[in-house]
């Protein structure tokens, strides 16, 4: 009941979110350099063309009878019709979006998967050569921009050894996740970066803690107090950490799915862009909104969980 109760109050909250986000988008959208009609006609197109398409676009009409028409496609779900694609907005970033999912849910997963056990060598040998090779390692994967490192990935493992696919999605299940994983890599390694600088911090603080000593005095093994006390303590902090990240990553997918032809949200939205195709950017732009709200949502039930002296409110 009270997890009901939280849920309907953050969604309350992702009202007011969305309108502002949908404001702002449709108004910065409108000063771009550019139109549709001329984009869509090209040099080739009078100037009688351009105003007979930007009429049957719409797009000669106040900006206000434009954003509530959006408004209005927004509630119905369909948000409008597409300018390039010539088709609804919504079943297309419908389409797309399962891709966008699976990257970003990959990633996390294959972060979580490197952020544990790095985590635990580091805090367990701190100072060590081992903590600071680790640290090195990631800082400076970190520091790379996502587009180098995929290039160099691509030429080394694609290209040098082909080991992983250039781009594109495969077929079934075990292929899909097997063109997604150079891509959903990259993305890891850099939220790894962050996950295992502050899960070692709080590795650290634990190991220090009276309550661990008092477990291993009543005899108790060391790799369970390491596993069921130590590190199951240690990871609230870092949840939030991983949330953050995340909801950031939903937005970063942009340059990866770009630089592995992948058909998400963020190579849509980068085409779109480029069309000014007004209502796909307006509808990604909520669509990206409402995602990034619905992770840190999970992020606060799975904190909750973590450490019941957290309360849902």
């Amino acid at each position: 009941m009270v997890l009901l109760k939280f849920t309907f109050g953050r969604l309350l909250q992702l009202v007011p979110v969305l309108l502002g986000i949908t404001l702002i988008a449709f108004l910065l959208l409108r000063v771009l350099p550019g139109d549709p009609a001329t984009l869509i006609l090209g040099s080739r197109g009078t100037a009688e063309d351009i105003a007979r398409l930007t009429t049957q676009l719409g797009l000669d009409r106040p900006l206000w009878q434009q954003y509530l028409e959006f408004l209005g496609d927004m509630l119905r779900g369909s948000f409008g019709q597409s300018i390039a694609y010539h088709t609804a907005v919504g079943p297309l970033i419908l389409e797309r979006l399962w891709t966008t999912l699976a990257l970003v849910g990959f990633s996390t997963v294959l972060a979580v998967v490197m952020t544990i056990p790095f985590a635990l060598m580091a805090a367990l040998h701190k100072g060590g050569v081992v903590d600071h090779a680790i640290k090195v390692f990631f800082v400076v994967m970190m520091s790379m921009p996502a587009f180098w490192l995929g290039v160099l990935l691509v030429l080394l493992l694609s290209i040098a050894f082909p080991i992983f696919p250039v781009s594109g999605l495969g077929e079934g299940m075990l292929d899909g996740l097997y063109h997604l994983f150079l891509p959903a890599f990259i993305i890891a390694l850099g939220t790894a970066a962050l996950t295992i600088r502050s899960l070692r911090s709080s590795l650290i603080d634990v190991l220090k803690a009276d309550y661990i000593d008092t477990a291993l005095a009543k005899g108790l093994r060391a790799r369970r107090v390491l596993l069921a006390h130590v590190l199951r303590n240690s990871l609230i902090s870092t949840i939030s950490v991983l949330g953050v990240h995340t909801s950031w990553v939903i937005g970063g997918t942009v340059v990866i799915e770009a630089v592995f032809a992948i058909p998400g949200l963020g190579y849509l939205l980068l085409s779109s862009i480029a069309a000014r195709d007004y209502p796909m950017v307006q509808g990604l732009t909520v669509t990206f909104a409402v995602l990034v709200v619905m992770i840190n949502l999970i992020t606060d039930i799975a904190y909750a969980a973590a450490d019941p002296r957290v309360k849902l409110s």
